[in-house]
């Protein structure tokens, strides 16, 4: 099964932006630079509020 993509509130400004699940590098807030996201090597440790998940079909 595909991985999926999150809607992701940033903790620090609340932008919402959509990210890979398994992003593999540091993942930043377009508007504050936060990070939103850190890659592990398999699922990404997401920093902000998951609001959504879109699959794939």
């Amino acid at each position: 099964m595909a991985s999926p993509f999150y809607k992701v509130r940033c903790k620090d400004c609340g932008n919402q932006q959509i990210i890979f699940s398994k992003a593999s590098t540091k993942v930043l807030c377009h508007i504050c630079g936060s990070v939103l996201a850190e890659p592990t090597g398999g699922k990404a440790k997401i920093k902000g509020e998951i609001l959504e998940e879109y699959r794939h079909a």
